[in-house]
């Protein structure tokens, strides 16, 4: 065990832990927001909506080198979840973003990922 990342003594803040330890069960059910954007593929299709702020279930088929099964499949994930939104217009599915939260949530990943490949 590396002991430059562990305390060496076992003592807590007990104020600070009850304190916290409340308001951290308020993060419950965000997990999987962020199971459904590690998948490359749902990653790539948020992102794609982040440029274009709508697309049909062909252009992200072409986008992502898909099928258009797969790739509604994978919208129909992100919609499930509450990430994204469709409208249907005659044959076509059109797809959007949720709203600014998940734009935000995708610029800023894409935007820490450059900032680390930079340190490295």
């Amino acid at each position: 065990m590396n002991t430059q990342d562990t305390c060496e003594t076992f003592c807590f803040d007990e104020v600070k832990v009850n304190r916290v330890q409340k308001m951290v069960e308020e993060v419950s059910g965000v997990e999987s927001l962020f199971k459904a954007l590690s998948d490359s593929t749902r990653i790539k299709i948020a992102y794609a909506l982040t440029i274009e702020k709508e697309l049909c279930v062909c252009d992200v088929a072409n986008i992502i080198g898909s099928s258009t099964a797969t790739a509604s499949h994978h919208l129909r994930l992100l919609r499930d979840l509450g990430l994204a939104k469709h409208r249907k217009e005659g044959k076509l599915v059109f797809y959007s973003l949720a709203d600014d939260h998940v734009n935000q949530l995708v610029s800023i990943a894409l935007i820490h990922s450059k900032e680390n490949l930079k340190k490295r």
